[in-house]
């Protein structure tokens, strides 16, 4: 479940081929600041409007008047960016999204379909198609000693070289209100995530995340 195609459906991202070359979606991150330039300069005029330099905005996008997007950056098609959201650098923001009021995100893919609608940080991480983040919700992204972030799982430990890397969250994933996705934490796909959570370390898909030590796949929950 870490890897990149058991987490994401590729089909749902502009940045599609570009995750299909990793192993791991982590991996990623270093480079998202030249995979939006390079698609930016690809992207129909027809279809977006760049309305400052190397941010890429499709004609459909509505964005509140005190929205602040800094470059390079991508919105696509139908998505809305509302009141006070903060998009520092490097997101690559998919279609039918929301990205919402007092809501940052810095270096990050979000896929299509996305929810971030309140006050939410976004950072060093990839959201997948359809996840849900709940009001308050945040990832962090650098650990609070500073040192390089690892991915811890049932067999290990696996070693990233990142110092900040915040979550990879799967598709259709649900995250409640004012949890915190600690650095390095994957979620699998169509999972599950309490409100009020500290999650750390990795949720398997199909699962609902109660606390650390309570963590119940879909099939063995009575509901």
């Amino acid at each position: 479940m870490y890897k990149t195609k058991e987490l994401y459906n590729l089909e749902k991202s502009l940045a599609g081929e570009y995750l299909s070359q990793f192993e791991y979606p982590w991996h990623a991150l270093s480079g998202i600041k030249e995979l939006i330039l390079s698609l930016g300069k690809e992207l129909s005029k027809n279809e977006y409007n760049e309305i400052s330099e190397n941010v890429w905005v499709h004609k459909s996008v509505k964005i509140a008047p005190t929205a602040y997007i800094g470059a390079p950056c991508i919105i696509g098609k139908d998505t809305e960016v509302r009141q006070c959201a903060f998009i520092r650098s490097a997101a690559l923001i998919g279609e039918d999204c929301v990205i919402g009021n007092s809501t940052e995100v810095k270096n990050a893919i979000i896929f299509d379909s996305v929810q971030v609608p309140h006050f939410n940080y976004v950072g060093d991480s990839i959201l997948g198609y359809k996840s849900h983040l709940g009001a308050g919700a945040v990832t962090s992204n650098v650990k609070s000693d500073r040192s390089l972030v690892a991915v811890k799982t049932a067999d290990g430990r696996i070693e990233t070289g990142l110092k900040k890397f915040g979550a990879m969250v799967g598709d259709n994933v649900e995250v409640g209100c004012n949890s915190v996705l600690n650095p390095g934490t994957v979620i699998g796909r169509n999972s599950n995530i309490y409100p009020l959570s500290s999650v750390r370390g990795s949720v398997p898909e199909n699962s609902i995340f109660k606390n650390q030590q309570n963590i119940i796949l879909k099939e063995n929950c009575d509901g």
